[in-house]
C-alpha cells in the first residue's frame, strides 16, 4: 500500500541540504513526489510502508538525523500535496535559513534509529544557545586560533607557518569532506562540499595552505551563521504558541475551575478577567469591557465589547469580568489559524539553490573534462608530447581552481551584513540581500509601521460657553491614572498644553461606554459618543471626526455635552517623505490594515499610497501571495498579525519595535524604527549585488584568460597559482568596500 510518508530531517536548514537529500532519496526505489521544507525542516513522499526505514538509512547517511512523524494513505494526502505544489510554483521567495517547530509534538521516540552513530555530527544543527558552545562554535574558534597563530608564525617561524595553516586545513577541512563523500556515495556529486574539497585539497597540493586555510575557515563561519539564524528561527514559531494561554476559568455545576485549554470543550461558558488573556474564540453572553486584540490585529486601540459580541483568542480583557461561550476548539482559533499560515507560507516556498553551489554543477564538471581532454588528446591524436600536456592539464586544473568563485559572493554579503549591521539594518542571510532589491512592491503595515501605533490627539472641539482648556482639564480629571491608551493621550495633550490636572473623586469606569467621576462638584463623563444617549447634533458632529478616522470621546458635566475629543494614530515624521523615495527607487507602496476603512483611507491619503483596510491574516497573505507572483513582494510591519505575510513574502521586513513574533517571521529588520530605513535596505541590496557581480566577473574573467594562455602554452603552473591567488585578493578587496557602504554615498 502506498503512503504518505512525513520526516522530520533535523539539519536540513538549507536549498544545498535539501538537494543532498532529495537527490539521494530520490534514487530509492518506490519513492516519488518529494517534497522538502528546509524552514519546518520536514520531508514529505510516496511511497510503501515498508520504505520508511530505508529512508531514515539514507537520510542519516547524508549526515543528518531523521524522524518519522506521520503516516497516512496517500489518497488521504493527495489533495494536500497539489495544493503545496501549486503553492511552491506560485512562490517568488528565496529563503535560505531557518526552521520551525511544526510537527515538533509528534516527534516519536528516536531510540533504535541509529542516531548514536552520527551525534557527533551536527551538519546544519540549528543553534539555540550559545553559538560558541556548539560543536560549529568551537571549530570556528580553534579554526580561526590556528589561522591567526600561523599569520604570526609566518613573522616569527615562517618555516613552521606552513605546517599551522595545515593544521587549521585539516581541522576545518575535514568535516566538509566528509560530507562531501557522504553526498557523493548517494549521486550527489559536485556539491558545495565537493567544490570546497577540491579548492582545499587543490591549494595544498600546490603549497598554498595558508589559502586553504583561510577558505575553510570562511566556510566555518558561514555554517555557524547558518546554524544561528536556524535557531532563532524556531524561537519565532514559539512565540507565536505563547499568545493563547494554556489554561481557561471553566464554569462548571460546582463553581469556576481552571482547566487545561485543551479540554475546553466547544460550548462551554468561561469566566474572563480584567487583565486575563481570552483562552478561546467566543461570544460574550454577559458582561462589558474594552478588549485589547492589538496582538492580533495590530490595531492600538482596544475595542468596546458587550453581550453578543465576538472575542479572539489571545486578546486582553481590560475593564470588567466576561462571561464567554466558547465557540471554536484550541487547535481552530484565530492565533492557531495565524501559527498554521505561517508553517504553510513557508512550506510553499521552493528551496531555492546557492549560486556557487548551483554554478558548480557545470563549472567545475567542465573545468576537470576540459582539463582530461588537454590531457590525452594532442598526444593521442596529434603526436604531441605527454609531459607537455600533462603539464598544461595540471596547470589548467590550478587555474580553474575554485578558491576566488568560492570567495567572491560570500566576502561580499558578509560585508555587506555587517555594514547594514551597523547602521541597525539586520538581514537574516545573502539570499535576503538579494532579494530585497529586486522586488516590485513593497507592503506596508499600518498601526506601528506606518503610523506612531500610538494615538494622539489630533482635534478638541468645545460646545456652548466651555473652553478647549475646561474640557481638556475636565477629561483628564477622570481619566487620571488609567492605563487606556486614549486616556493616557488626552493625559499628554493636557501636560503638552500646559493644563494641571488634579484627579477627580470617585471615579469609576462604565463598562463598554466610558468613565465618570466627581470634578469640583461636577459629575464628569468621558465616552464613546454612540454609546451615550446624547443628542442628534452631538452625535453628528462626532461622526464628521469619525469620518476622517478618529476616534471620538465626547465629555458631559452634569449630564451635559462640553466638548468633543478626536485623537487618531498619526503616521509617523518621516512615513511621507520615505515612501516618495520608495517610488523613486521604482517600487509600488501599498498599505494593508486591518483597521476600519475610513481610518485606513484617511492615512493612506495623507501618505499617497494606497490603501487596503479591514483585512485578517488571512486576507493580508492571499493579497501577498498575488504581489508576489507579481515580480516579488517586502512586506513590512510589526505584528502578530502580520507575521503570515511576513513569511509568505519574498522578504518579510520586521520594524524594530515590534513583537517577537514579526522579528522572527520576517528576514530582515528595521532597528531604529525609521521608514528611511526600508529604502536604504533597497539601496544596499542593489549596491552589494553589484559588487557581486563585479567580482563573479572578475573571477571568472582571469580564468578565462589564463585558460587561454596556458592552453597555448604562454602560461605555467607558477602563473597558475598567481592568478588564483591574486583574483583571491582582487574579489576579497573589492567585496571589503560595502564596509563603508553608507546611504548617502552609494
Amino acid at each position: 500500500m502506498v503512503e504518505r510518508l512525513r520526516f522530520k530531517v533535523e539539519g536540513m536548514d538549507c536549498a544545498s541540504c535539501a538537494r543532498k537529500v532529495e537527490t539521494g532519496v530520490g534514487r530509492l526505489a518506490g519513492v516519488s513526489d518529494i517534497t522538502i521544507n528546509t524552514i519546518t525542516e520536514t520531508l514529505s513522499l510516496s511511497g510503501a510502508a515498508e520504505t520508511a526505514g530505508t529512508v531514515e538509512k539514507v537520510v542519516r547517511e547524508l549526515g543528518y538525523k531523521p524522524t518519522l512523524l506521520s503516516r497516512e494513505p496517500a489518497s488521504a494526502s493527495e489533495g494536500k500535496l497539489q495544493e503545496r505544489t501549486a503553492a511552491s510554483r506560485r512562490a517568488m521567495r528565496v529563503q535560505e535559513h531557518g526552521h520551525s517547530e511544526a510537527g515538533a509534538e509528534m516527534t516519536m521516540d528516536r531510540k533504535g534509529n541509529g542516531d548514536e552513530d552520527h551525534d557527533d555530527d551536527d551538519h546544519g544543527a540549528p543553534i539555540e544557545g550559545a553559538w560558541w558552545k556548539s560543536d560549529k562554535g568551537r571549530l570556528v574558534i580553534l579554526a580561526g586560533a590556528l589561522v591567526g597563530a600561523a599569520f604570526v608564525a609566518a613573522y616569527v617561524f615562517p618555516s613552521a607557518s606552513y605546517f599551522v595553516y595545515l593544521a587549521a586545513c585539516l581541522v576545518a577541512g575535514l568535516p566538509v569532506a566528509q560530507h562531501a563523500f557522504k553526498a557523493l556515495r548517494h549521486g550527489s556529486v559536485f556539491t558545495i562540499e565537493m567544490l570546497m574539497t577540491i579548492a582545499v585539497v587543490g591549494a595544498v597540493l600546490i603549497g598554498a595552505a595558508e589559502e586553504a586555510a583561510i577558505v575553510v575557515f570562511l566556510f566555518a563561519i558561514g555554517e555557524l551563521l547558518e546554524g544561528v539564524a536556524a535557531g532563532r528561527a524556531r524561537a519565532g514559531i514559539k512565540a507565536l504558541a505563547t499568545i493563547a494561554p494554556k489554561t481557561a476559568q471553566l464554569e462548571t455545576p460546582s463553581g469556576v475551575v481552571e482547566t487545561p485549554i485543551e479540554k475546553i470543550a466547544v460550548g462551554s461558558v468561561v469566566v474572563v478577567r480584567p487583565g486575563d488573556r481570552v483562552p478561546a474564540d467566543g461570544t460574550i453572553l454577559s458582561g462589558a469591557s474594552s478588549v485589547d486584540e492589538s496582538a492580533l490585529t495590530g490595531e492600538s486601540m482596544p475595542r468596546s465589547k458587550s453581550e453578543g459580541d465576538v472575542v479572539l483568542a489571545g486578546s486582553i480583557n481590560q475593564e470588567a469580568v466576561l462571561r464567554v461561550k466558547v465557540e471554536k476548539p484550541a487547535t481552530d482559533t484565530v492565533i492557531a489559524r495565524v501559527v498554521r499560515l505561517v508553517e504553510e507560507a513557508t512550506e510553499a516556498k521552493a528551496p531555492s539553490e546557492r549560486f556557487i553551489d548551483e554554478f558548480s554543477r557545470y563549472y567545475m564538471p567542465a573545468i576537470c573534462g576540459l582539463a582530461l581532454a588537454v590531457v590525452l588528446v594532442p598526444p593521442l591524436f596529434f603526436g604531441g608530447t605527454w609531459d607537455t600536456w600533462i603539464y598544461r592539464g595540471l596547470t589548467l586544473l590550478l587555474i580553474g581552481c575554485p578558491c576566488a568563485l568560492v570567495i567572491s559572493t560570500p566576502a561580499a554579503i558578509a560585508s555587506s551584513l555587517a555594514a547594514g549591521a551597523r547602521r541597525g539594518l539586520l538581514v537574516k542571510g545573502g539570499a535576503v540581500i538579494e532579494q530585497i532589491g529586486k522586488v516590485k512592491h513593497i507592503v506596508f503595515d499600518k498601526t506601528g509601521t506606518l503610523t506612531e501605533g500610538k494615538p494622539k490627539v489630533t482635534d478638541v472641539q468645545p460646545f456652548g460657553s466651555a473652553t478647549e482648556h475646561e474640557v481638556l482639564s475636565a477629561a483628564g480629571a477622570v481619566e487620571a491614572g488609567s492605563s487606556h491608551p486614549l486616556a493616557v493621550s488626552i493625559m499628554a495633550h493636557a501636560k503638552e498644553n500646559g493644563i494641571s490636572i488634579t484627579a477627580a473623586d470617585d471615579s469609576e469606569a462604565m463598562p463598554g461606554k466610558g468613565v465618570r467621576g466627581k470634578v469640583n462638584g461636577r459629575e464628569i463623563v468621558v465616552g464613546a459618543a454612540g454609546r451615550l444617549d446624547l443628542d442628534k447634533a452631538i452625535v453628528a458632529a462626532s461622526a464628521t471626526l469619525e469620518g476622517g478616522g478618529k476616534s471620538v470621546s465626547v465629555v458631559l458635566a452634569d449630564g451635559k455635552p462640553i466638548g468633543l475629543i478626536a485623537l487618531r494614530d498619526e503616521p509617523r515624521a518621516d512615513a511621507k517623505e520615505e515612501l516618495a523615495v520608495i517610488k523613486a527607487l521604482g517600487l509600488v507602496p501599498i498599505m494593508l490594515t486591518g483597521d476600519n476603512k475610513a481610518n485606513g483611507d484617511a492615512i493612506a491619503a495623507a501618505l499617497g499610497i494606497e490603501a487596503r483596510t479591514e483585512l485578517l491574516p488571512e486576507d493580508k497573505l492571499k493579497i501577498v501571495e498575488e504581489l508576489a507572483g507579481q515580480g516579488g513582494v517586502a512586506v513590512v510591519g510589526d505584528g502578530i498579525n502580520d507575521a503570515p505575510a511576513l513569511a509568505a513574502a519574498t522578504v518579510g521586513i520586521a520594524m524594530g519595535s515590534g513583537t517577537d513574533v514579526a522579528l522572527e517571521a520576517g528576514d530582515a529588520a528595521i532597528l531604529n524604527n525609521r521608514i528611511a530605513d526600508v529604502a536604504a535596505l533597497i539601496v544596499l541590496s542593489r549596491h552589494t549585488m553589484a559588487v557581486v557581480r563585479q567580482n563573479v566577473s572578475l573571477a571568472l574573467g582571469l580564468k578565462a584568460v589564463f585558460l587561454v594562455t596556458t592552453l597555448f602554452g604562454l602560461t605555467g603552473l607558477w602563473i597558475a597559482v598567481l592568478a588564483d591567488t591574486g583574483a583571491t585578493v582582487l574579489v576579497t578587496a573589492n567585496a571589503l568596500r560595502l564596509l563603508g557602504w553608507s546611504r548617502t554615498r552609494s
